[in-house]
């Protein structure tokens, strides 16, 4: 049976979902061919759009930056979290801040893992991997 609002891959099986959020449009194309035609991709360029996409397509994990337009990384994670549950959509937060301070309001907004730019594709995978195994 066909799940509803999922996409299917070329053999019937449902495609996971990830949403892309960063409002650097080179940034969101190196994800996408990163991750390659596995995926359903979707994208928002800010967190506003970011949340009102993960709470209607309940994307399996979303990479989100921190500094966006409307809202940011962190408020739209928490949102997301708060409004979908803590353990149904994985939050990856991307971005260049890696001081302690940024780790932990991260954790604090209730991200899964944290991921500074530049980071490398493998790293990417892995770690895409990683939370989709959980």
């Amino acid at each position: 049976m066909r799940a509803v609002g999922r996409k299917l891959d070329q053999w019937g099986e449902d495609m996971r979902k990830i949403l892309l959020v960063d409002d650097d449009a080179a940034l969101r194309r190196l994800i996408r061919l990163t991750l390659g035609p596995d995926y359903q991709i979707l994208e928002a360029t800010n967190g506003v759009d970011a949340v009102a996409i993960a709470v209607e397509e309940a994307p399996d994990v979303v990479f989100m930056d921190v500094r966006m337009p409307l809202l940011s990384g962190y408020e739209a994670c928490r949102q997301i979290k708060e409004q979908l549950g803590a353990n149904r959509t994985r939050v990856v937060i991307l971005t260049a801040f890696n001081g302690d301070r940024d780790r932990a309001e991260g954790q604090a907004a209730g991200a899964d893992d944290y991921l500074t730019k530049p980071y490398s594709p493998l790293t990417l995978l892995k770690k895409l991997e990683a939370l989709l195994d959980c």
